[in-house]
């Protein structure tokens, strides 16, 4: 078999290696468009897990590899003039030069052809072969050719970075951020081949801008940065490689091979720098490429075969890899956290490390985050501190015992108007049992008018009251728990059958009318709500008002106000539902109006050392509809009007959202809303492990959690 290679990095050299090994009568050229020993780039790091599987690949090279090797296991955070260390990490670098040629010596010493300094513009250049394997880069020249099969589509990232090395010897995986008049600037650093580190600098556009380096060359750009991080270099110079500014551009490949043409490594996929992965997923490739070939009878079945293995391994690199981008690309709304907090965010921030690995790679650095939230939260020091979620949580004169929020998951355990009945009272035993600091209802409607289905709870009645004082009143004789009711209007999403029936179906009969924002249906077979007027907002607005003194009365200790999830205040906030031409439609602060008319009214009635709490969709989740941005602001206006914490949803706010439901997914948008609008959060998202709700906790992401976990 005739195999040509296009491309002389990593991925092109290990494939050719393998392949040739195992079938040593095969005529395989590698060929390469820069000159011999001519590489750009620094240092490449692999972890250990990478390491083995280049030992069973290939033991020679594997030796020669590992014997270049700097081996270090400790991450250095340099933030606000202090470090911070956390130990554990094992990651060995050595440099892509060396790299290379370890490489291409086995190559020649297995029978390969290697052809340097020839560029490839045309593949009928290349004459005849049997397979042609391109590694030739991000720029592929046969990823271009073949675009239309291939269908590549390359997102080019928001920072600006440029990757120079260091004549200093780091002794840890090093991240700097330094500020000067311009803006921040971060490094990723790594030592490699022994006297020498890796020191990519990155900064927003705005501070690339504002410091003139959009017009500076390689030379000018080198200097600024030497002048910048000259605390940290102590004298040693930077060094340039062909260096210049760039956005990282983050390739994706709908199809990896046409014909009898594969792509391997950045000609098929780039994952950002700053999880580390670029050469071992090229290298990965190679393995798997040529596993296949040696175990299917034919070259469609062998490159099916690793296409199928590699594409989902590389989706979820990239998926980390693109969290991690944006963490840096926006780590300025990170800079009011203290430096503990901050380097455990910086750590946890793709999420494929937690709090728990955290804890056991470096029981020193678990610990020290583990007294820090404690001394933070109980305002005293601790020896001997409990983890995040067993910390205590205030708010105004309320005082959590934990962070743990459980909710009994239901709204429609009732008897009859709107009563709770034993399975509701069951739910909120269980809940509070359970040692949940903060046992939350579900949403109970102002108003009979306000239920979403015949069978949902309500806080509208006298008898409401007296049932609910006496659930209040055994939450607080036996734990000490505190317990938390949500108070909503369904809006156009009421007047339907109970959920078991089906979700937003219209009820068949004893149907009542529904209002909201804009007369628009919920569903296509919805009942279009009719369009509130100031009489209608007046009289909603004295529901919520009698039902928040009616759960003063009942003895909750915090008030939830529900304006999330396409509900009656929910319609009044997005654009998608709230279509008046009135002073309540229009730009954001207008459809806002109404929603905040309701919570200042509640506000004024709710006695002032009670806590009083908001949930908001932070996203809609459709085009068109809110985005993150907007609940910024949004939790902005609620903050000033005295909120002191947002619980935070998504989605549901029409029947076209599609959020992407996971574990955990809700947190992005607590992390945003608590560190730019600057209050505290709650949030849910299927959490259901302790190790989850403490990432998150110590992290800055949330203040409290729901957690999803089976009651008895």
């Amino acid at each position: 078999m005739k195999i040509v290679i296009l491309g002389a990095g990593p991925a092109g050299l290990y494939a050719g290696l393998l392949i040739k090994k195992a079938h040593p009568t095969y005529d395989i050229t590698i060929i390469e468009r820069n000159p011999a020993n001519v590489t750009y780039g620094w240092g490449v790091v692999f972890s250990d897990r990478t390491l083995a599987s280049f030992q069973r690949a290939d033991y020679r090279s594997y030796e020669q590899i590992t014997s270049r090797f700097v081996i270090w296991d400790a991450i250095d955070v340099h933030y606000r003039d202090e470090i911070i260390r956390c130990g554990g990490h094992v990651i060995a670098s050595i440099s892509r030069k060396d790299l290379l040629n370890i490489l291409q010596r086995r190559c020649e010493e297995v029978g390969i052809t290697l052809i340097f300094n020839r560029e490839i513009h045309n593949l009928a250049d290349l004459g005849g072969y049997d397979l042609l394997i391109a590694s030739d880069g991000l720029n592929s020249t046969v990823r271009k050719i073949h675009a239309s099969h291939f269908k590549p589509s390359v997102e080019p990232g928001k920072a600006r970075y440029i990757w120079l090395g260091a004549q200093k010897v780091l002794d840890a995986f090093t991240f700097i951020f330094r500020e000067n008049e311009h803006g921040l600037f971060q490094v990723h650093a790594y030592p490699f081949g022994g006297t020498t580190s890796t020191f990519i600098v990155e900064c927003d556009e705005a501070t690339w801008l504002k410091a003139g380096l959009n017009e500076a060359n390689e030379e000018q750009s080198l200097a600024y940065c030497q002048r910048l991080f000259a605390p940290d270099l102590r004298g040693a110079p930077l060094l340039s490689n062909n260096s210049r500014w760039m956005n990282f551009p983050t390739l994706k490949t709908k199809a990896w091979h046409y014909q009898n043409i594969v792509l391997l490594g950045d000609a098929v996929h780039t994952a950002h720098f700053s999880i580390g992965s670029g050469t071992k997923l090229a290298m990965e490739d190679a393995i798997a490429l040529a596993t296949a070939l040696e175990q299917q009878a034919d070259i469609e079945s062998a490159l099916n075969e690793y296409e199928l293995e590699r594409k989902l391994v590389v989706e979820i690199f990239q998926n980390a890899a693109q969290v991690s981008q944006a963490y840096f690309e926006t780590i300025k709304r990170y800079l009011g956290l203290e430096p503990l907090p901050f380097t455990f965010q910086l750590l946890t921030r793709s999420g494929r490390i937690s709090y728990d690995d955290l804890r056991l790679r470096d029981p020193r650095f678990g610990d020290t985050i583990d007294r820090w939230f404690a001394q933070k939260a109980a305002k005293s020091r601790f020896s001997l501190a409990p983890p995040p979620m067993f910390t205590p949580f205030e708010l105004r004169d309320l005082t959590l015992t934990n962070r743990i929020v459980l909710s009994p998951g239901t709204q429609e355990a009732c008897v009859q108007n709107g009563m709770p009945n034993d399975e509701s009272m069951a739910h909120i035993k269980n809940c509070y049992l359970s040692g949940a600091g903060l046992v939350m209802t579900g949403t109970m409607a102002v108003s009979v008018e306000g239920r979403i289905t015949p069978d949902c709870m309500g806080m509208y009645d006298a008898n409401h009251v007296s049932e609910w004082a006496k659930i209040v009143q055994t939450v607080h004789d036996e734990t000490p728990a505190k317990i938390a009711i949500q108070l909503g209007h369904a809006g156009r999403r009421g007047a339907t059958r109970s959920r078991s029936e089906g979700l937003d179906r219209p009820l068949r009969q004893g149907s009542w009318q529904i209002i909201s924002a804009s007369p628009l249906p919920y569903t296509p077979q919805s009942q279009v709500p009719r369009e509130m007027n100031r009489s209608d907002m007046e009289h909603v607005c004295h529901d919520f008002v009698r039902a928040a003194n009616m759960a003063q009365e009942a003895g909750f200790d915090l008030l939830q106000l529900n304006f999330a999830h396409g509900y009656l205040l929910a319609s009044f906030l997005s654009p998608l539902t709230n279509l008046r031409c009135d002073e309540y439609g229009g730009n954001l602060v207008k459809r806002m109006r109404f929603p905040l008319e309701v919570f200042d009214a509640v506000r004024a009635i709710w006695p002032e050392h009670k806590p009083i709490s908001v949930a908001i969709s932070a996203i809609d989740c459709v085009r068109g509809g809110l985005g993150v941005e907007d609940a910024v602001l949004i939790a902005a206006f609620l903050k000033q009007h005295g909120c002191d914490i947002l619980e935070v949803q998504a989605g549901q706010t029409t029947i076209e959202s599609e959020p992407a439901y996971g574990r955990g997914f809700l947190t992005q948008f607590s992390e945003r809303l608590r560190n730019e609008a600057h209050i505290p959060t709650l949030v849910g998202g299927y959490l259901t492990t302790s190790n989850e709700v403490n990432t998150i906790l110590a992290a800055g992401r949330a203040d409290l959690c729901i957690m999803d976990i089976p009651l008895q």
